[in-house]
């Protein structure tokens, strides 16, 4: 009896272990096929020894590259969106306090005012109060510009007209930072300002974008009077969605006369909620927001 019941114990162990490491490969290889299927990032990655497979090392080290020339990349806009597209838009091309790239990595503060000529350029050739001010700014990654402001423009400026909206002349700003946003608010006077501007880039992608947004910006205004959308790209917020969401929190900052942390965006599970033609945000009131972020009522603190 003893032996039959040790018997039968090691058929019920045998019976749970796969039969061959052919199958213990396949179930690994299929686990982590569904993980890097749902994550661009770096995960689970194989060794030789103690380093990266040869193709892994060289992958990283491309992406790593992408993202330096993203940074240091000249923006020619007549080079990276076409002359039919430049033609159609008359964009006014501007630039900041920075006169070089280097000044303007060593030197934020002059990313965010425009030189002497280009700020009297916008005061001259610029309309006054706009409702929508679109202005692109080629930031942390050129190449973002280069690749998103083409398909995305174009549908803010659909959207923006089918709201009666007035637009502003598009601007284009060499070496800009974000806090440009209040200099346009000063000289324009738009009900809102959208700076579309490149996020510095990681080793995921190079040509990432970011949708900056203020309710009539000014010079004392800091980075909590704006609200952001972020990751824009193919593998992101991918152009067609990021300009529904763009246009329709706009709206609500006019119609709430302010912008900043009080303004929410309502996303469901695939994306925006659109019920009823009603706006796809929310505004919370001071004493609300500070109750759900836990956060002491005090003064804006100088951009950084």
């Amino acid at each position: 009896m003893k032996h039959e019941s040790t018997h039968t114990t090691n058929t019920e162990k045998q019976a749970i272990v796969p039969t061959t490491s052919a199958e213990v490969v396949s179930n690994d290889q299929s686990l982590i096929a569904a993980i890097r299927a749902r994550t661009p990032a770096r995960l689970m990655l194989d060794r030789r020894g103690g380093s990266y497979r040869t193709s892994d090392q060289v992958t990283l080290r491309q992406d790593h590259a992408a993202a330096i020339d993203a940074v240091w990349r000249t923006f020619e806009p007549n080079r990276d969106w076409g002359d039919s597209f430049c033609r159609a838009w008359q964009f006014l091309e501007t630039e900041s306090a920075a006169a070089t790239k280097e000044e303007y990595l060593r030197r934020p503060d002059l990313g965010r005012i425009f030189s002497t000529a280009s700020a009297a350029r916008i005061r001259n050739e610029c309309p006054l109060r706009a409702d929508l001010q679109i202005v692109v700014g080629d930031g942390l990654s050129a190449a973002a510009a280069a690749r998103q402001v083409p398909r995305l423009v174009p549908l803010l400026a659909t959207l923006a007209h089918h709201r009666g909206w007035t637009l502003g002349r598009m601007i284009v700003v060499q070496h800009c930072r974000v806090g440009i946003v209040n200099q346009i608010g000063e000289i324009l006077s738009p009900n809102v300002v959208v700076l579309l501007i490149g996020e510095r880039p990681g080793l995921q992608t190079d040509d990432s974008l970011s949708a900056y947004l203020a309710y009539r910006p000014a010079a004392h205004h800091t980075d909590s009077r704006r609200n952001l959308i972020s990751n824009i790209h193919d593998a992101g917020t991918r152009p067609e969605s990021a300009s529904q969401r763009i246009v329709a929190l706009a709206a609500e900052l006019m119609r709430c006369g302010t912008s900043g942390p009080t303004i929410k965006e309502v996303l469901g599970p695939k994306g925006l909620s659109h019920q009823r033609g009603q706006s796809m945000c929310i505004t919370l009131d001071a004493k609300t927001f500070q109750e759900r972020t836990q956060l002491p009522a005090r003064e804006d603190r100088a951009e950084q």
